[in-house]
């Protein structure tokens, strides 16, 4: 028997009058470019989350159709697409290379905020991936280089151990960015604007890419 007690109820009828009478409606979505939108949407994340604003979850499938989602750290964005790094090798690396498709998924709880994302997978060219890693702090850079992403680890001190290798192996020199890391960029097809509305009847705008432009259509909740 699960312990249902640590999951919060829905809210009461009279919970949801105090969110209605709290505050006015917030005016309807509107917007002719969804990177405009967005950008607008992370500067407020930026503001009110405590952490990671720019966290994502991304999600793509293996071989066997199977889904895999993780968090992941969004690092550039515009109307080329979202863009995030990693290593080549990684299971979401190895997913990508065989099937170039991913959803993205923004969650900003203190604004009560959702961003999903949808489309095709594409790498970035090496000078925006060297262009980046070279931003990356020292010890990250190093990090890099030693893991061996998603590989079967023997314990924390093989880890270490290599760590402490590459740290000898680039000494106080510039380090390189490796050959198996690089990013992504996720060229959007749909981009959907998600607000919570009270007695959850949200508010859902999804902007579809349409030649060289974008069509706006509202959801049901």
């Amino acid at each position: 028997m699960s312990d249902k007690t640590a999951i919060p109820p829905s809210p009461s009828e009279d919970e949801y009058v105090r969110q209605v009478s709290a505050a006015e409606p917030p005016p309807l979505l509107s917007a002719q470019d969804p990177f405009e939108l967005f950008a607008e949407w992370m500067k407020e994340a930026v503001a009110k989350e405590p952490n990671d604003a720019n966290g994502m979850a991304l999600s793509t499938v293996d071989e066997t159709g199977m889904p895999d989602s993780r968090m992941v750290l969004l690092k550039d964005a515009g109307p080329d697409g979202f863009v995030f790094y990693s290593n080549l090798g990684s299971a979401k690396g190895r997913q990508l290379a065989a099937n170039p498709k991913a959803a993205l998924l923004f969650h900003w709880k203190s604004l009560r905020r959702q961003v999903r994302v949808r489309g095709t997978v594409v790498p970035v060219t090496p000078e925006e991936a060297d262009a980046y890693f070279a931003t990356r702090a020292r010890p990250a850079q190093i990090g890099a280089w030693a893991s061996e992403q998603s590989r079967p680890l023997p314990d924390r001190l093989a880890l270490e151990k290599r760590i402490a290798e590459m740290g000898l192996k680039f000494g106080i020199g510039k380090v390189s960015r490796p050959p198996h890391w690089s990013g992504f960029r996720v060229v959007p097809d749909t981009i959907e604007f998600w607000r919570d509305r009270p007695f959850r009847l949200h508010e859902r705008l999804v902007f579809v890419k349409v030649g060289e432009g974008w069509t706006t259509q509202r959801l049901y909740p």
